[in-house]
C-alpha cells in the first residue's frame, strides 16, 4: 500500500469538545487509497470522533485532516459539507435518515443533492442505482416505505446503501454491524467490499467485534495512538 497516495492523512491532531478538554490527540495516521483499515478501541477512547474529524462533520483545534488530498481543516463548515457530501459515503451510528423519506428517497438523497455523486453512476439513472443497493440489502420489498417504519437493523441496511450510492472515493462506516445477525452481517460485509473494490474507495470502519479483523487490510487500536480520553 506504501507506493499509493494517501487518502487520509492527519497530522499533529488535537480535539476537545470544550476548551481545554482534549479527547483526542493523534500525531499521525496514514490510509492508503483503496485500503480497508478497521478502527477499534474501547468505549471512551475517541472512535467516533476520529471519524467526525476525518468526514469534516468535526473541525479540529490544531494539526491537519488532509482528505483524499484536501485540507478539511482550511475549509468553512459549508464547503467542508459540500466535500464530504460529493467525496465520502459516511454511514453514521445512529444512521441520520430523513424519517419523512422512504426508503428509495433516502438511499437516493447523495446523488441528487450531489452532482459529482450522480455524475459517477454514468448512464445509470439514480433511482436504478438505488433499488440495486436495496436489492443486494434485502430491502426491496421496502422501497416505498417510511424508514420509520422499519426495524433498527433494516434502517441501519438503508443508511448503507445511502452511504455506498455514487461510488464515493472514502466509505467512513460507524458500527455499521451493530444490528445485524451473522448471516446478514456476512452478506453486507461482502456488499460493502465489493462497492468499494469497484469504485476504488478507502474503506476506514469502527467497530466492537474485533473477529471481523481479519477481513481487512489493517487493523488499528486507537488507543495505541491516542494520548487523551475521547468519544
Amino acid at each position: 500500500m506504501s507506493d499509493r497516495p494517501a487518502a487520509v492523512a492527519l497530522e499533529d491532531l488535537v480535539f476537545g469538545y470544550r476548551p481545554g478538554r482534549e479527547v483526542l490527540r493523534i500525531a499521525a495516521l496514514s490510509i492508503a487509497a483503496g485500503e480497508r483499515v478497521f478502527l477499534h478501541g474501547p468505549s471512551g477512547s475517541g472512535k467516533t470522533t476520529l471519524l467526525g474529524l476525518t468526514a469534516g462533520v468535526l473541525a479540529p483545534q490544531q494539526g491537519r485532516v488532509r482528505i483524499l488530498g484536501q485540507d478539511l481543516a482550511q475549509l468553512p463548515s459549508s464547503r467542508r459539507d459540500a466535500y464530504r457530501g460529493s467525496h465520502i459515503g459516511y454511514l453514521f451510528q445512529l444512521f441520520n435518515l430523513i424519517p419523512y423519506l422512504s426508503v428509495l428517497e433516502n438511499i437516493a438523497l447523495p446523488c441528487r443533492l450531489h452532482a459529482i455523486r450522480r455524475d459517477r453512476l454514468g448512464t445509470t439513472p439514480i433511482e436504478a442505482e438505488a433499488r440495486r443497493l436495496a436489492e443486494r440489502l434485502e430491502l426491496g420489498e421496502f422501497l416505498t416505505t417510511a424508514v420509520t417504519e422499519l426495524s433498527v437493523g433494516q434502517q441501519q441496511r438503508v443508511a448503507a446503501a445511502r452511504a455506498l450510492i455514487g461510488r464515493p472515493e472514502l466509505v467512513i462506516a460507524d458500527e455499521p454491524t451493530s444490528a445485524l445477525d451473522t448471516d446478514l452481517r456476512d452478506r453486507f460485509l461482502a456488499l460493502l467490499f465489493e462497492c468499494c473494490n469497484e469504485a476504488g474507495a478507502t474503506l476506514l470502519f469502527v467497530s466492537h467485534d474485533l473477529s471481523l479483523g481479519a477481513r481487512f487490510d489493517r487493523v488499528i487500536s486507537l488507543p495505541t495512538m491516542n494520548t487523551a480520553g475521547g468519544r
